[in-house]
């Protein structure tokens, strides 16, 4: 057993964490009913997780999330097979199960549910403590402190004298030696404090590499921050998703479509059917798509299935937003599992960062303080923002040589977003010197 709160956070940084938190439990938070992790989604910014699926026909549909998760201890670690988390729309609420299965390190004794007759705390907090850390390799860490034990009653004094931050049904914990945001702002003005820097990407190999084409300047930022361009939906740097901006409008996701026309045969044959033809032999689908509203060019309405904008709540696990002809038929859907996994994942924290572009010669980039940050966020705002017309679908795929058997396809579907909107989207949001 770690025998202070200080020995366990830096077994955690040991183990490569980079923030930490932690939850009282109460007696119902067992292995039996599971841990509530709060009535919220934006639970699901705080938990790195692989893949969401969606289980609608179950008695309360819900939606299911596997997590890496580690019980730990002074010399070992070892994962536990099952544990995932469980989010039910319908109340909203967020709970963690199978935290045992399979794993011989997981405190099993002090997770058991309590008969009612023998309980004593009315749901209250019962003196165990639960501590979670998340790595940059996104591992959940955890450890429990039994009641009564040196680290429960430290946590307990702490928490008396308000030295934890309470976030949910969480407290922040801070790690030792790290912050992820400082540590962000001072390479940021590493980057300022050199001026103009030439257009580049990174490559597979993570070698910079010249980028000609003029649209650089997030490319550039990302390769001198040493982010490789994958389109893996995870955050870029010390868990914090960067984007460059030099415009108002500011790309929030680029998701494909999933569903519909689209996502079973693929955007060639969707811009086929829908794209407009230029005279140079390309076909493109592009224009603006505002929920509820049809686009003249592609005679196509955005909708939100499942989705009760008035609550804010998601009522069809199976919900997607998508886009309907004009006889209801859906030619391009986004399922909520899949846009959740990505949303909650690249932007619980965000860090918006604008830029110059220098107009004469070889493209070259300056990066300007302040940046932006938006932190704290969950599905439901982006959503909300959706329905609100806030967020739009603002397309640019295209099918080059189109009458040719030699077409060439280029998908981009991306979500975007006015900057004077973001705010909407987070808890805290504001500038940041740097």
């Amino acid at each position: 057993m770690f025998p202070t709160i200080s020995s366990l956070l830096q077994r955690f940084v040991d183990l490569g964490a980079i923030n930490a938190f932690s939850k009282q439990l109460a007696e119902n938070d067992n292995c039996k009913q599971q841990i509530y992790l709060g009535g919220s989604f934006d639970i699901l910014q705080m938990f790195p997780f692989a893949e969401i699926e969606a289980f609608p026909s179950q008695k309360v549909p819900n939606y299911k999330a596997k997590l890496r998760l580690y019980w730990v201890t002074e010399d070992a670690a070892e994962i536990a097979q099952g544990a995932q988390l469980i989010l039910y729309p319908k109340y909203p609420e967020v709970r963690l199960s199978g935290f045992l299965r399979g794993c011989r390190l997981a405190p099993s004794e002090h997770l058991q549910p309590v008969p009612a007759e023998m309980r004593k705390f009315n749901k209250g907090p019962d003196g165990r403590v639960l501590f979670f850390a998340i790595t940059g390799a996104g591992e959940t860490l955890a450890y429990l402190a039994p009641a009564g034990s040196a680290l429960a009653r430290e946590f307990a004094s702490h928490q008396n004298n308000g030295r934890y931050l309470s976030k949910s049904v969480f407290y922040e914990l801070p790690l030792p030696r790290f912050d992820s945001k400082l540590a962000l702002l001072k390479r940021l003005s590493e980057i300022r404090d050199h001026g103009w820097h030439d257009s580049m990407r990174l490559n597979k190999a993570g070698e910079a590499i010249p980028y000609k084409a003029r649209n650089g300047g997030g490319y550039t930022l990302e390769a001198l921050l040493g982010i490789i361009p994958n389109g893996r939906a995870e955050p870029d740097y010390l868990g914090w998703e960067i984007k460059a901006y030099s415009r108002d409008r500011i790309t929030l996701m680029t998701p494909e479509p999933d569903a519909g026309l689209y996502g079973q045969q693929g955007v060639e044959a969707f811009v086929r059917r829908f794209g407009s033809p230029t005279q140079d032999d390309t076909l493109y689908f592009t224009g603006t798509h505002r929920a509820g509203c049809r686009n003249e060019k592609t005679c196509l309405t955005m909708m939100l299935r499942g989705f009760d904008e008035k609550k804010n709540i998601v009522t069809d696990v199976a919900g997607a937003i998508e886009l309907l002809t004009d006889s209801g038929e859906c030619v391009a859907g986004w399922s909520y599992a899949d846009l959740m996994l990505g949303w909650n994942k690249k932007h619980a924290h965000a860090a918006y960062v604008p830029y110059e572009s220098r107009q004469d010669g070889d493209p070259a980039y300056k990066y300007m303080s302040p940046a932006l940050l938006g932190e704290g966020t969950d599905f439901t705002r982006y959503l909300a923002a959706v329905s609100a017309g806030l967020v739009v679908f603002d397309p640019g795929s295209k099918v080059m040589a189109a009458s040719t058997t030699r077409s060439k396809v280029k998908a981009r579907s991306q979500f975007r977003m006015s900057l004077r909107h973001l705010p909407t989207l987070y808890r805290q949001f504001g500038p940041a010197e740097f």
